[in-house]
């Protein structure tokens, strides 16, 4: 694996969450609370898989910048800025919620998830969204490098 299999890896990842949450989201809503447990956490795993990527990936690429088509950014920006302030607010939601189910506190529990849900899904979503965007829909040339080849086109990921 190389530095610039992780856009891919890390859309995989979010694409999983969505469908994990979408998935613990219908179990709930049919009483079926093991099911919903075992997506709910298989969704928080994921979810560390990929921000644990996602920090190698920027740590050694550095920052991607979308330039074309230049009627684009601004779009792009909007997306991204959202989805970059709710991924950040995301992680202490996720961290009370999961505390408040093992701790058996399902009352509290369901009040935290009816707002960490839709906010998980949507940056799970939107992280895909903007994979889609910059590597597939508008992929950043730079010469003849996409933005993760630019980093590192061969460089294996560290170990």
């Amino acid at each position: 694996m190389t530095l610039s299999d992780l856009p891919a890896i890390n859309a995989f990842l979010n694409g999983t969450s969505a469908i994990l949450l979408t998935a613990g989201y219908v179990f709930i809503r049919k009483s079926k609370k093991e099911a919903h447990r075992n997506c709910m956490v298989a969704a928080f795993v994921t979810s560390t898989v990929f921000l644990t990527c996602y920090l190698i990936y920027h740590y050694h690429a550095g920052r991607t910048e979308f330039r074309n088509p230049q009627w684009f950014p601004p779009i792009y920006l909007g997306i991204l800025i959202s989805h970059t302030i709710l991924a950040v607010a995301i992680v202490p939601m996720v961290l009370l919620t999961l505390h408040r189910a093992i701790k058996e506190r399902f009352e509290l529990h369901k009040k935290i998830a009816r707002w960490t849900w839709p906010v998980w899904m949507y940056v799970s979503i939107t992280g895909v969204v903007i994979y889609l965007l910059l590597y597939q829909v508008f992929p950043q040339h730079d010469g003849n490098r996409l933005p993760a080849e630019e980093a590192s086109a061969t460089s294996p990921v560290p170990q």
